[in-house]
């Protein structure tokens, strides 16, 4: 039997629980010193018990609402002019007083490293941050979270006032638009810093959007498949229901000597899969390890004795390649070098020869990659093209995953952004890219996915995007080049296609030896012209010069173009223009000669090709040449009139 005072403690325990299950919560989001969107109806959202009636009052308007069965109750307050500050309340059973609130304007800040890259590691820095007692601009940083499946709450936030106390670890690129926009329009900017280094943009997308992208199908498949708790043992189980049984030592190797590169090896069990390409598009996601790869290829008996060169496009990370057992080359964990290695003499021989190579992946994807035409055998001036289908084996699987933002699509969506929504923003401010550059031509559909995906969960329409451009990087050419560098930017080009979108050109303010540039100034002024434009709609230059149409005469190519203010020049002290490449039916592009006529046209021409068919402008990693801009002093974006297939399609 139990005691009376049992019974009461055990009563007590129940009306605390209950007590306590009945409070009204709120978001983050909501807290003293926060921005609400003007001119849009105010969502204001958060949790109680069922039934329980919550109003929420802000300045002289309230609405009240219950709670639904889920627990959640959410009212719309009315449209409200710019202004404050006011005192918003929420009250249930209890009460929630949030002051010093602002009705100005919100926009989401999001992207990879150069979005997250703090006040404090910018140019003039410690100047900027003294300068940085903006009361009006209020600031919220959004904490770091992963999730397999969509949260409605974050974990932690609140917003502050903007001052030097505040602004050094805020996002420059955020600071420096708010900022802009503050003192243009002189009204309240709250700024929500949602990013996170290194990551790409699929990772940013919901599970509606990518399911609809066959490329990340199977990701997807496996995510759903394993348990982000419990991730490395998750993942060993999958994979081993996919691939079979795996070593965790190299079976092509007996101590030093590598026994699958043995030309007599019995290859015949191994699978296959087509080459250059990522083993994860085939079958392999999730195999970190050392994979095996061979290939036939016959010789005529007159080559055996010419000199011969393999090219081996580029392999992620580390590879030793073998002809006829033969080591003729190897190099360690330079991803992005192209392969290209000597055959000694003496290694070829007549008919049938056998390539083997050995790939090592320390992480992410893996696989020879690149274009087509850089994976082949030059014998003489002879090319034996080696793309197509090639044998392979696991030789081992390392497990030493951890799991990142990267891991899977949506993973910051719906612990990052998909949090945020309702709230009511004015737009966002977007700086990402690096991480898809591999990718560029894939890039061409996920970005436009991404923001169509992001206006379709907040439902307030085509709200104004804004992004950056990348900015210029890496070592410098010498020569003309294919780059994925310049299809990302070809990339984000193409999204301005969609509704209210506009973009920063940065190929000015990049540093070849750092992926981060220091100039965030420069950025984020430019962001802000944009959304002065597209957000605001007021009549400035807001953009450089935008290429329109191309006509040809003789060995002389005409650009024209759109965007140019009172018209185009070149940012030289002697006037001329540089960056242009032009090329004739051979694809073979050349440094050429540009000249502008009048205020909105340019003549290229090159002596070398008489018959011109292309051009290209800053079509480079690091395009440091190019000095085209307009009137206002901002710098044209890279472009191509040619639509030849890239390095990244």
């Amino acid at each position: 039997m139990i005691s009376k005072t049992k019974r009461w403690t055990t009563l007590l325990v129940l009306l605390i629980a209950a007590s306590v299950t009945a409070q009204v919560k709120l978001p983050p989001l909501f807290s003293s010193n926060m921005v609400l969107q003007q001119g849009i109806e105010i969502p204001v959202w958060g949790w109680a018990s069922l039934g329980e009636k919550v109003t929420v009052t802000l300045d002289k308007t309230s609405a009240s609402v219950k709670t639904g069965k889920d627990g959640k109750w959410q009212v719309k307050l009315p449209v409200m002019n710019y202004g404050g500050p006011f005192t918003l309340t929420v009250k249930g059973k209890n009460q929630f007083v949030f002051e010093n609130v602002m009705i100005g304007e919100v926009w989401v800040c999001s992207g990879q490293s150069n979005m997250e890259f703090a006040l404090m590691n910018a140019n003039n820095a410690e100047a900027e941050i003294a300068a940085s007692n903006h009361p009006n601009i209020r600031l919220f940083t959004v904490k770091r979270r992963i999730s397999q499946t969509p949260q409605d709450n974050l974990e932690e936030g609140e917003w502050v006032e903007c001052s030097p106390v505040t602004s050094p670890r805020f996002s420059a690129v955020a600071y420096f638009f708010g900022r802009s926009v503050a003192e243009k329009l002189n009204v309240p900017v709250g700024l929500i810093n949602t990013s996170w280094g290194g990551t790409v943009a699929e990772t940013w997308t919901s599970d509606e959007m990518i399911s609809q992208n066959a490329d990340f199908e199977k990701q997807m498949a496996q995510l759903k498949k394993i348990d982000l708790n419990d991730y490395v043992k998750s993942i060993e189980k999958e994979v081993k229901e996919r691939v079979g049984e795996f070593s965790t030592v190299d079976l092509g190797m007996q101590g030093d000597k590598p026994v699958w590169a043995n030309p007599d090896l019995n290859d015949s069990g191994w699978k296959t899969m087509p080459l250059p390409g990522y083993i994860e598009q085939n079958g392999l996601e999730g195999v970190d390890g050392i994979i095996w790869f061979r290939k036939e290829f016959e010789i005529k008996p007159g080559e055996v004795a010419k000199p011969a060169t393999l090219y081996l496009a580029k392999i992620n990370d580390s590879d030793q390649t073998f002809i006829n057992g033969t080591l003729i080359g190897s190099t360690n964990q330079m991803a992005d070098k192209p392969r290209v290695y000597t055959v000694p003499a003496g290694v070829l021989k007549p008919g049938e020869n056998i390539i083997t190579v050995q790939v090592e992946d320390v992480g992410g994807v893996c696989g020879i990659y690149g274009d087509t035409s850089t994976l082949h055998l030059q014998i003489d001036k002879r090319n034996i093209p080696l793309s197509g289908s090639w044998k392979y084996k696991i030789g081992m699987v390392k497990f030493n995953f951890s799991l990142s933002p990267n891991s899977y699509p949506t993973l910051l969506y719906n612990g990052m952004i998909n949090p945020l929504v309702p709230y009511g923003i004015r737009g966002a401010i977007w700086y990402q890219g690096e991480g898809n550059a591999s990718r560029a031509k894939q890039y061409q559909r996920g970005f436009p996915d991404l923001i169509t995906d992001w206006r379709n969960h907040w439902n307030q329409g085509d709200f104004p995007f804004l992004f950056v451009q990348l900015a210029n990087f890496m070592k410098v050419d010498s020569l003309p080049s294919e780059s994925d560098w310049a299809e990302l930017r070809e990339a984000q080009s193409k999204t301005l296609a969609l509704p209210n979108t506009g973009m920063a050109v940065t190929t000015d303010v990049g540093d070849a030896l750092d992926i981060h540039p220091k100039d965030k100034l420069t950025v984020g002024t430019r962001l802000a012209l944009a959304a002065f434009k597209v957000a605001y709609k007021q009549e400035l230059i807001y953009t450089g010069p935008v290429y329109k149409s191309m006509s040809t005469k003789a060995n002389t190519v005409t650009l024209t173009f759109e965007h140019v203010g009172t018209g185009l020049k070149a940012k030289d002290k002697y006037g001329y223009l540089k960056g242009f490449t032009v090329a004739g039916e051979d694809h073979k592009f050349y440094y050429a000669k540009a000249i502008i006529k009048g205020n909105n046209s340019i003549e290229v021409s090159c002596p070398k090709v008489q018959q011109p068919v292309a051009v290209r402008y800053g079509w480079a990693n690091n395009p440091d040449d190019a000095n085209l801009y307009n009137s206002a002093d901002l710098p044209a974006s890279s472009f191509r009139t040619d639509q030849w297939k890239g390095i990244t399609e």
